[in-house]
């Protein structure tokens, strides 16, 4: 059956293009290609080659929080409940040991046993999914069957596939993020943590009959991940990933924050780089947060179609690039992105004040 109505709850990535190969994201999205600018680039991601460039060497210095920092707690995900992560584990068809999990004394024993219980048969996969939940408050469970309206690309069978056996390595690569984000926001501070939420998470696993997209999609607090995804070739472009599908997720909270406060930066930045009715690649280069490249596109960020929320989400992404660079002690690997150009020094600062407490360890540009 068609999932009637599902599309209209995703953040959707689809861009408006022809055609062609593709490697997915959320809904659909397209292959890249390194961006012109880094054309030998070393390793291709989910936003491109990585680039080369070195930063001055000055940009590891603590900034002081600005008074966003003074502002409330944005509310995050709900604790996930033993009756959703049934849910979440078995789908409709939940086995009659599972009513003693109802039982236990917590709804943390509860959810551990309905874990053991969907696991037990795969050891490996069950110590990965215990350690996350542990950790994170996190269930690892499955998509239900449906079939997507890919749009150009068509209808998209997917059926549930719980990442075990060879497909244990995507929630080994899952479980080192959330371990990297913890970190990383921990690092951040109490300002930060305030603002953007990463758990807890419900995680549904799929895969695309014969296909390779999507890699995942998001909805409210739930993030569904192809199993068969072509973008996720690593625990990088996985971390990378889920760390662009996590602000989906806190700007809905936020009422779409990104669609109302930076619609004006960006509708200003594509005017400014479109001629004869085409996006210029070149002019929108030093706006681009990301690298990728939509092939017979242009930048990710600005692909038609996409809109301001992907902008957003890239920023998002480069913000995490860039401070968990300075947070291990390293230099940036490029300008940090908030130097380039006008608008991007207003709409980093914005930005950063919003999701991130005003905390930002990027120095100050020349």
């Amino acid at each position: 059956m068609v999932y009637a109505g599902f599309s209209a709850l995703l953040w959707s990535c689809t861009p408006s293009a022809p055609p062609g190969p593709t490697t997915g994201h959320l809904a659909t999205r397209p292959a890249v290609q390194p961006s012109p600018a880094n054309p030998s680039a070393s390793r291709p991601t989910k936003r491109g080659a990585v680039a080369t460039v070195s930063s001055s060497g000055r940009d590891h210095v603590t900034a002081a929080p600005s008074a966003s920092a003074a502002l409330p707690i944005i509310r995050g995900p709900a604790p996930i409940s033993v009756a959703r992560a049934g849910t979440l584990l078995f789908l409709d068809e939940a086995p009659p040991e599972a009513a003693a999990c109802a039982k236990e004394s917590s709804v943390q024993a509860g959810v551990s046993c309905l874990i053991r219980l969907r696991y037990g048969a795969h050891p490996g996969a069950l110590k990965l999914a215990i350690e996350w939940y542990a950790s994170t408050g996190s269930v690892a469970g499955v998509e239900e069957a449906h079939v997507m309206d890919g749009g150009w690309r068509g209808k998209l069978s997917l059926v549930p596939e719980l990442p075990v056996r060879h497909h244990r390595r995507h929630l080994a690569w899952i479980v080192s993020a959330y371990a990297d984000f913890n970190h990383f926001f921990e690092a951040l501070g109490e300002p930060a943590q305030r603002r953007y939420h990463h758990q807890p998470i419900a995680l549904r696993f799929f895969r695309s009959v014969g296909r390779t997209t999507p890699s995942a999609y998001a909805h409210p607090w739930v993030i569904a991940y192809n199993v068969s995804g072509s973008l996720h070739r690593g625990p990088d472009a996985v971390r990378e990933t889920l760390f662009h599908e996590i602000f989906h997720l806190n700007d809905s909270t936020r009422g779409d924050w990104s669609r109302k406060h930076l619609t004006p930066h960006y509708d200003a930045i594509v005017a400014r780089c479109t001629g004869q009715g085409r996006l210029s690649t070149p002019c929108l280069r030093p706006y681009a947060p990301g690298d990728t490249v939509v092939r017979g596109g242009t930048y990710y960020a600005f692909q038609p179609g996409n809109g301001v929320g992907e902008y957003a989400a890239e920023i998002a992404t480069r913000y995490y690039q860039e401070h968990r660079r300075l947070l291990a002690g390293k230099a940036l690997s490029r300008p940090p992105f908030k130097c380039g150009p006008k608008p991007n020094g207003q709409v980093w600062s914005m930005f950063v004040d919003e999701f991130f407490g005003g905390v930002d360890r990027v120095a100050a540009c020349p």
